[in-house]
């Protein structure tokens, strides 16, 4: 059974820095693109970044282009999200998960991911 367990979330001022972790596991990690979903209270999830198999590839969105940074270590199981110069408007509950089919690039729609973790609440103060 896959499992991805979210860590490094919490509180922070505007400017500040968090790192989010992902460690999975029940699936051969270092075959599947890996992503970053958020979602702030009355909105819908929205993709942040994610990295290819090898993790030659990323994407962002374009808000958080320059600011956060998707990484992984396929040795460890782990997908990490380097969030700098956070915004209030990065306020969220923030979710890992694995791309639906092996060896995918960077996908970016929700429907391309099938396993996701509970989430983590980062929350920027102004």
């Amino acid at each position: 059974q896959v499992q991805l367990v979210e860590s490094g979330g919490g509180l922070v001022q505007a400017g500040g820095s968090l790192r989010l972790s992902c460690a999975a596991s029940g699936r051969t990690f270092s075959k599947y693109a890996m992503g970053w979903f958020r979602q702030a209270p009355g909105k819908e999830r929205e993709f942040v970044a994610a990295i290819s198999w090898s993790g030659g590839s990323t994407n962002y969105r374009d808000s958080v282009k320059g600011r956060f940074t998707i990484s992984r270590d396929n040795a460890k199981n782990t997908v990490y999200l380097q969030m700098n110069t956070l915004k209030p408007e990065d306020t969220a509950v923030y979710y890992c998960a694995t791309a639906r089919v092996p060896r995918t690039v960077v996908p970016t729609n929700i429907r391309d991911y099938d396993y996701w973790g509970q989430g983590t609440q980062v929350t920027v103060s102004s």
